[in-house]
């Protein structure tokens, strides 16, 4: 079997177009030739069937969520703005806010603790 290169997932037209092109192979096959999977560490591919699906009900200009103005549609669950700390101490910060902050794996934070917070100021190249 060999690896696929990884690259940015289509989106738009261009998803629909190849999605259009592969009609002959299966949905998991059209997701991960569209680059909607990602590469475990013993490389083992692993495709994100979610994220094509979504891609290509976006791509379709198809709204499953309703845009009420409270925020509070039956779409799913929306942000509280509240974490918990895990069974291992840690505190998880969901993707919900780590992509409304259009975030990137690697981005680094400075934390300072107060008696009763936690502050993380993102660190931009400026500040080194």
């Amino acid at each position: 079997m060999t690896m696929a290169t990884k690259s940015e997932p289509l989106t738009g037209s261009d998803l629909l177009n190849k999605v259009k092109d592969l009609n002959n192979l299966s949905a998991e096959a059209k997701a991960k030739k569209c680059g909607y999977f990602t590469v475990t560490k013993d490389g083992a591919e692993r495709v994100s069937m979610m994220k094509f699906m979504n891609a290509l009900l976006d791509a379709e200009g198809v709204e499953l969520d309703s845009k009420s103005s409270n925020g509070n549609g039956r779409g799913g669950r929306s942000a509280s703005y509240r974490i918990s700390v895990q069974a291992n101490g840690n505190l998880l910060i969901g993707s919900t806010y780590t992509e409304r902050m259009d975030l990137k794996p690697g981005d680094e934070f400075e934390v300072s603790l107060g008696r009763k917070h936690i502050h993380l100021k993102q660190i931009s190249e400026d500040d080194e």
